[in-house]
């Protein structure tokens, strides 16, 4: 597999080990996500969905960030992601698929941005994401751009959830409709500005080794700040969508401890 620069010959990543071979990812990475649910307007929401796609059920946004721990193809190193989702529907000319659409996903480090963005299509941009502070019952969770704070993410009142109430599996669909994490690639083409090279909607299937060892439910509250031009240059507009959004109501918070991942080799196009 070739990516920029590819004069160096192909890349030995990402995902994958020095020899080329991926990893099972049964007992990495360690994870700790942090996310509230909120309540908002369904006009609002379907302004930022693609051609073919539509909202699908409640219009309950989810904001969560993640700090991941210990990633094989990364030789044991970690960084953090942070998402906002909403439910929606794809619909295309063979593919119907259904499940959170992510509008984008911050993270901390250059690789997993670039080889998100060009190879599974995923809306990565960059952003710090600190450790959360705990004190006093209370877990803040915090994202930056240049020293400018963005969001702040409160949870309160978390109650640790046992083991025999985890949420159960999804049982699998008989319709023909796919699941999982719905995106929208786009890479510009070069010197025809305003006209794409790629264009189209992916599917991050939710099939993942991916187990549960902790969940806590409580409270959450999370806001987006206004940001000026020159707070955030290239992700103003971004920002300010969803400072914009209307919050009817906090639905919930959680904080979730998992084991396990998958390589994203199953990603792929809708048609």
């Amino acid at each position: 597999m070739y990516l920029m620069p590819t004069h160096f010959g192909p890349m030995t990543g990402p995902r994958r080990g020095p020899d080329g071979k991926g990893y099972d990812c049964i007992d990495t990475p360690k994870n700790t996500s942090y996310s509230v649910s909120f309540l908002t307007n369904a006009e609002q929401l379907k302004e930022l969905l693609p051609e073919g796609f539509a909202l699908h059920g409640e219009p309950v946004v989810t904001v969560y960030q993640i700090h991941m721990k210990e990633i094989e193809w990364l030789a044991g190193r970690g960084y953090n992601m942070m998402g906002v989702t909403f439910p929606a529907i794809y619909t295309g000319e063979r593919d119907r698929a259904m499940g959170p659409f992510l509008t984008v996903l911050w993270e901390n480090m250059t690789e997993p941005i670039l080889t998100g963005r060009e190879q599974l299509g995923f809306s990565k941009i960059y952003c710090e994401m600190p450790d959360p502070a705990v004190c006093r019952g209370e877990t803040h969770v915090t994202a930056h751009w240049q020293g400018f704070r963005f969001l702040d993410m409160k949870l309160t009142n978390m109650r640790e959830v046992m083991p025999a109430d985890y949420p159960a599996p999804a049982a699998p669909r008989t319709d023909g409709v796919l699941t999982g994490l719905l995106h929208y690639k786009y890479i510009p083409r070069t010197g025809h500005w305003g006209e794409a090279d790629a264009a189209y909607a992916c599917l991050t299937p939710e099939e993942s080794n991916s187990r549960l060892t902790g969940l806590w439910k409580g409270d959450g509250t999370v806001e987006f700040h206004s940001a000026r031009w020159e707070d955030m240059p290239t992700q103003y507009m971004i920002v300010n969508a969803f400072h914009n959004l209307e919050i009817k109501e906090f639905r919930s918070g959680t904080i979730s401890k998992t084991i396990g991942s998958k390589d994203l080799s199953d990603q792929r196009m809708l048609v």
